[in-house]
C-alpha cells in the first residue's frame, strides 16, 4: 500500500525558510511527475511546483518562481520543497502528489505552514 507523508511544516517569521519533505513508502510504478500543492481554507488546492520523470522539468507557480525549489532523490522516495523568503500569504497546508502513469495520482495527508510574526 503506497503512503506519502508529508513533514517540515510549522511556524516561521517572514523571510524565514522552511524544507518540506514527502517520503513515499510503498512502491509506486512509472512515475511521471511529483508534485507539491497548497490549500487555504474556502478555496481549492493550488499547484506550487511540479517535476516530471527522471527529475528534468520544472515547474513553478507565479508567486513562488525564485523563492522555492522542488527536488526529489534519485530513488523517487522522498520530495523535498525549499521555501524561502516566506511571507504571510504563504500560510497554507501543504500536500505532496506523485502521480503513476498506470496507477493515478497519490496524495499525502499534508503539512501546515504558518507564516506569522
Amino acid at each position: 500500500q503506497v503512503q506519502l507523508v508529508e513533514s517540515g511544516g510549522g511556524l516561521v517569521q517572514p523571510g524565514g525558510s522552511l524544507r518540506l519533505s514527502c517520503a513515499a513508502s510503498g512502491s509506486i510504478f512509472s512515475i511521471g511527475a511529483m508534485a507539491w500543492y497548497l490549500q487555504v481554507p474556502g478555496k481549492e488546492r493550488e499547484l506550487v511546483a511540479r517535476i516530471t520523470t527522471g527529475l528534468i522539468t520544472t515547474r513553478y507557480a507565479d508567486p513562488v518562481k525564485g523563492r522555492v525549489t522542488i527536488s526529489s532523490d534519485n530513488a523517487k522516495t522522498t520530495l523535498y520543497l525549499q521555501m524561502n523568503s516566506l511571507q504571510p500569504e504563504d500560510t497554507a497546508v501543504y500536500y505532496c502528489k506523485i502521480t503513476s502513469l498506470s496507477l493515478g495520482d497519490y496524495w499525502g495527508k499534508g503539512t501546515l505552514v504558518t507564516v506569522s510574526s
